[in-house]
């Protein structure tokens, strides 16, 4: 079996998502994938640290799609654009076919295992552009605020943009649910106010 067979990465990946389908997640071993894919163990090793990594090995590229659309943004752009910029990036990163992510949620939702790993990748990508926020001189507690902000609006949207029954695109409901938090946001202001004034 010849360990040089092309697009041996995309085999693999395609043979792991059939085999998680067929079999879980759990029930699914390195072997199996190999021989699924017509490979071998070993190169399966070359390309991925485990099994679990078919699954999470692409968010190193999405956090440096985030980063790079906030690095290009202007230098005086405000936190509020840094934070769009960032989105855009990662809604550029997925494209516009949901299957592929529509396949990999069922798989993730399915082993505890992979929820706190799905947790602490997205954990990661808020404290990463915190530091991208800082560095681009935005103060705390106002840069971890906005990335936590941006990461929880992007975990929304993307949740909705995997509904069977949703149409609109990725952009579209990353724009509105993020001007749907500046508007609870706004309309909740007053009662902030009060609420730290009450507790001073």
């Amino acid at each position: 079996m010849s360990r040089w067979k092309p697009n041996a990465e995309g085999r693999f990946r395609a043979a792991a998502m059939e085999l998680f389908i067929e079999r879980s997640y759990e029930q699914t071993t390195v072997a199996d994938i190999a021989e699924r894919a017509g490979l071998t163990p070993r190169t399966f090793f070359r390309h991925f640290a485990d099994k679990r990594e078919v699954l999470f090995n692409g968010s190193a590229r999405l956090q440096e799609a985030m980063l790079s659309a906030v690095r290009a943004a202007p230098a005086h752009a405000v936190a509020i654009e840094a934070i769009v910029a960032a989105l855009d990036g990662m809604v550029a990163f997925f494209g516009d076919d949901r299957a592929p992510a529509r396949l990999r949620r069922s798989i993730v939702a399915s082993t505890p295992e992979l929820r706190e790993r799905e947790l602490i990748k997205l954990a990661t990508l808020s404290a990463t552009l915190a530091e991208a926020m800082r560095a681009r001189g935005i103060n705390e507690p106002d840069a971890s605020l906005a990335a936590e902000g941006a990461i929880a609006v992007f975990r929304v949207a993307f949740a909705q943009w995997l509904d069977e029954s949703e149409l609109r695109s990725l952009g579209e409901i990353v724009s509105a649910s993020l001007n749907r938090l500046g508007t609870i946001v706004a309309a909740n202001g007053p009662k902030c106010s009060s609420l730290r004034s009450s507790r001073s």
